[in-house]
């Protein structure tokens, strides 16, 4: 939910600076308080037009929506009755922080409604109650509110406080430059989370949509991005939400991070008997290919999980005159090897290709899906190297077996 995404942000729910969590529905009494006390200081009248009765008034007279008829017949609270807040004449200029002034015509803002017919509070109502209840000193929220805030400004004015300050930042859009949409797109910050994304990474990608440093710098240290950060320096056109790019940023964090917490973020992503100190031998070389660390399994779970052999990578390198001869030579010489390291192995195989005639990509190739199951991992000598000489063996052998010729 909305609480644990917050959480893996930074943001605890449990610690004593966080006061919520908040539920407008929890806090009725006093949205009706303050309806009250506009009703009762002539900024809001109680009005008994239906939506139906709008309608036909409106079409009768040929304007459209609620034309203040019932502001001035004195109505008292009563079932069926909508309380409504009387927009003065004049206009509104709402100083925003990112916009800077916008003026809203109080001619094209109907009387909107405070308290529905049933006696429950409307949002525009219950938020600035909710503000003001909680101290809220900005509000910072996408563009799409920007209509409300004169119907909010005008209510702070009634009640007699100093709104806060505004800002109205872009909406994010997805590749095809459409808002995103939960019902649609990947928006979810659980989601990312359990992809094996940062949340560091997250945040510093959010703080660059529609915001740069001023300079080509993109990937900063939060206390830094915190210094530097502005309102009046976001960009007012929508942003575009690239997972390509998150997933860069990702990648670029994964790098940063030291041995420990490498292998430490690891941990829930690999078996439950892998062994740390095997791990730690490969890490170096699988820490600079992560995107996300959803991405780990996939790269070593043939050091800690019996071999696999993906089809596409046999047909594409066993099913070849030159496999098995070269596993049989490779074979031959690794057995005799005293000293098992990824050097020495490296070598041995430059060695054996050469009557093949082949580069040592090529020769590379028989050997990694024999002992990995695939075309592509890890570097390979490294590979066979945190495998031991024994396991490595067992697997050429293995796969030569399965090989005809």
């Amino acid at each position: 939910g909305i609480l644990s995404a917050l959480e893996w942000l930074g943001i605890d729910s449990a610690s004593p600076a966080f006061e919520g969590p908040y539920f407008q529905s929890n806090y009725s009494d006093e949205h009706l308080r303050a309806a009250t006390q506009l009703y009762e200081s002539g900024h809001a009248y109680y009005c008994e037009m239906s939506p139906t009765d709008i309608e036909e008034r409106a079409a009768a007279e040929g304007v459209t929506g609620y034309n203040g008829w019932s502001r001035d017949l004195g109505l008292e609270p009563g079932a069926g009755r909508v309380l409504r807040f009387r927009v003065p004449e004049g206009s509104t200029i709402v100083h925003d922080a990112v916009r800077g002034d916008v003026e809203f015509d109080h001619s094209v803002i109907e009387d909107f409604v405070l308290v529905r017919s049933n006696g429950t509070p409307v949002f525009n109502l219950a938020n600035v109650v909710d503000d003001m209840s909680m101290g809220i000193t900005n509000v910072i929220r996408a563009e799409e509110h920007l209509p409300n805030t004169p119907k909010q400004q005008m209510l702070w004015a009634a009640l007699d406080r100093e709104p806060p300050v505004w800002g109205h930042v872009p909406v994010l859009v997805n590749e095809q430059r459409k808002k995103l949409s939960k019902r649609r797109d990947k928006v979810a910050l659980e989601q990312y989370r359990d992809e094996g994304y940062l949340a560091d990474a997250m945040v510093n990608y959010l703080m660059t949509l529609g915001w740069s440093a001023g300079d080509d710098r993109e990937i900063l240290p939060w206390n830094e991005i915190v210094s530097l950060f502005a309102l009046h320096d976001v960009n007012l056109s929508p942003a575009f939400f690239d997972v390509k790019k998150l997933s860069a940023f990702n990648g670029e964090y994964i790098r940063m991070m030291s041995d420990d917490e490498f292998l430490d973020a690891c941990d829930p992503w690999l078996p439950a008997e892998w062994d740390r100190s095997t791990f730690a031998m490969i890490a170096p070389h699988v820490q600079p290919r992560l995107v996300t660390f959803s991405d780990v399994p996939g790269v070593v779970d043939f050091i800690f999980a019996g071999i696999e052999y993906d089809d596409a990578s046999w047909e594409k390198v066993m099913i070849t005159d030159i496999a098995g001869p070269l596993l049989d030579a490779a074979i031959a010489r690794y057995v005799a090897l005293e000293h098992w390291h990824a050097d020495e192995l490296k070598s041995v195989l430059e060695e054996v290709m050469e009557p093949f005639g082949l580069k040592l990509g090529k020769a590379q190739a028989p050997v990694r899906v024999a002992v990995t199951g695939r075309t592509v991992g890890p570097p390979l000598f490294e590979s066979l190297e945190v495998l031991g000489q024994q396991e490595t063996l067992e697997r050429m052998r293995a796969a030569r077996s399965r090989i005809s010729t």
